[in-house]
């Protein structure tokens, strides 16, 4: 299943530049990839303009979003890679409580047209 999430960063250019630094190749934390396997993403790729920033994600029939925030939260590897992030992150402002990414809706699909 494919996913389309959306965040904002802080408006901010040297710590978008230092965001798009740590998750250049090899940066993000082992344990971090390792969790996001884990629990069934089986490709996860992010985007930016300007400061939106664009998560394109599949998943596995096996991807519990419940579960993998349940797992994230007892990894102290994925807390500190969390805490670093919020530095640079901001909620979309019509991003739900406590949530940071923020899931689209699909409303359109060229192979949906006649």
């Amino acid at each position: 299943m494919q996913q389309v999430l959306l965040l904002d960063l802080k408006d901010d250019p040297a710590g978008i530049a230092e965001y798009e630094r740590w998750h250049a190749a090899g940066n993000v934390p082992a344990a971090v990839t390792a969790s996001i396997r884990a629990a069934g993403i089986r490709d996860m790729r992010i985007f930016r303009a300007g400061n939106r920033l664009v998560m394109l994600m599949e998943t596995g029939p096996d991807y519990d979003p419940a579960a993998k925030a349940a797992s994230d939260g007892a990894n102290p590897d994925v807390i500190a890679w969390e805490t670093l992030m919020n530095r640079f992150q901001q909620a979309l402002p019509c991003a739900k409580p406590g949530t940071k990414w923020t899931e689209t809706t699909q409303i359109y699909a060229l192979s949906d047209q006649g």
